[in-house]
């Protein structure tokens, strides 16, 4: 590292190289998504620095040139380091970058979106925030102010998972370890906040060949239920077509 940063400081007494130029800030942002009680939630945390100090936001942080080898890497170590959770399903989903984000000065950051299961998990505390907690989404937004501009990167989460769910398996990584073929259709329903056509969405989830049938059965109404797991590795399928009556 100490040859590097000398190679650096050389290049910037030349006039070239990255440390003869202003470097922006560059952060990574996290919408983590799970759903509870029949709705969609988003993780958030209340940071305990400034700027925002106290103010609810998305997971995130500062990417670490010597920690992080990517920036995949930088998004897994704030989720763990800030809420302790670890998702199966992380997808980068954009980047953003300008003058006005942040007030520390020119940022970028890159937008990443993550899904996960509630069951089971324990969300603490961690470095710079003083509480988490799941926040309800409705009408494409939650209650509480998000700092920075978080509450547009998050609107933008929730409209490319709702265009992703139309045409890939992506809600199965929402799923407990197993689940009914309704439980995993009301899923994508509070999603894409409407009704999909029971026959036809069982006939598309059985055919992607996704699911194996776990042991034992689950009674929904007046008979029992095949319960299934998600076959091991499978991490999206995409269908050839959107699901059938939704828009």
């Amino acid at each position: 590292m100490t040859n590097n940063m000398d190679d650096l400081k050389n290049q910037a007494s030349y006039g070239y190289g990255p440390m003869s130029y202003k470097q922006p800030n560059a952060t990574v942002d996290v919408a983590i998504f799970t759903i509870i009680d029949g709705n969609l939630h988003v993780l958030t945390v209340k940071r305990a620095e400034k700027p925002f100090n106290e103010m609810w936001s998305l997971v995130g942080g500062y990417v670490d040139i010597e920690k992080d080898k990517n920036l995949e890497s930088t998004a897994t170590r704030k989720l763990q380091e800030k809420t302790g959770v670890q998702t199966p399903y992380l997808e980068q989903f954009e980047t953003i970058g300008n003058a006005d984000r942040d007030p520390r000065g020119w940022s970028i950051t890159t937008v990443y979106f993550a899904l996960i299961s509630s069951e089971g998990i324990e969300l603490k505390t961690g470095k710079g925030t003083n509480d988490i907690k799941w926040s309800k989404i409705e009408k494409g937004k939650i209650e509480e102010p998000l700092a920075f501009d978080h509450a547009e990167i998050l609107q933008r989460c929730i409209e490319r998972l709702r265009n992703k769910v139309l045409y890939t398996s992506l809600p199965i990584h929402l799923m407990p370890n197993e689940f009914t073929l309704s439980e995993l259709q009301k899923v994508y329903e509070i999603i894409l906040g409407q009704k999909i056509e029971h026959k036809s969405f069982r006939r598309r989830m059985l055919g992607a060949d996704i699911l194996i049938e776990a042991e034992g059965m689950r009674h929904e109404g007046r008979r029992p239920a095949q319960l299934y797991r998600v076959k091991e590795g499978h991490n999206a399928h995409f269908f050839i077509r959107n699901l059938e009556g939704a828009t």
